[in-house]
């Protein structure tokens, strides 16, 4: 995926010290916990999660569970969320909810929803880059960057292996 380089928001060092930065403020706030929950939103939000769970593991002795949340974007209501794998027992957990962009907070909250019926202790929200157009009531816990757009931009996260930057389309 090529983005014009002046578009660009975060480069891959930028980007690699905040979710630094951002396993270290999630250890701070659930440092008493024996497990956490890591849930992905299915592709980058999933790949971030899996990058903020190597960081918490390198500086943290909970134990972190990653879990994929598979959600139809275009049309979230019609088809349930999976979780992958089924099998993670998720009440009485604490969870961070992770995706790669917090825009209107449609996705995060349908996603949310999936969650609930297991009785989680708590959920937080770990979100790359926040765009503050939230429609829905969902907020951030945890932010790599916050940037004010306008409605009509659109962000771009890429974390491949070849790529690692944001961009401002």
């Amino acid at each position: 995926m090529t983005h014009p380089q002046q578009n660009q928001i975060l480069n891959k060092s930028q980007i690699e010290q905040k979710i630094i930065r951002m396993a270290y403020e999630i250890y701070e706030q659930n440092f008493e916990e024996q497990e956490l929950v890591l849930a992905g939103i299915d592709q980058t939000g999933y790949t971030l999660a899996e990058m903020l769970t190597r960081e918490l593991q390198k500086i943290s002795p909970i134990t972190v569970t990653l879990i994929r949340a598979i959600i139809d974007k275009s049309a979230p209501a019609d088809t349930p969320v999976q979780l992958k794998p089924e099998t993670v027992d998720l009440k009485d957990k604490a969870i961070v909810l992770v995706d790669d962009v917090l825009n209107t907070g449609r996705i995060l909250t349908y996603a949310l929803a999936a969650f609930l019926q297991y009785n989680p202790r708590k959920i937080e929200i770990a979100t790359l880059v926040n765009r503050s157009h939230t429609l829905f009531p969902v907020a951030a816990t945890y932010t790599g960057y916050s940037l004010a757009t306008t409605l009509r931009n659109h962000i771009s996260v890429v974390l491949q292996e070849d790529e690692v930057a944001a961009y401002l389309i």
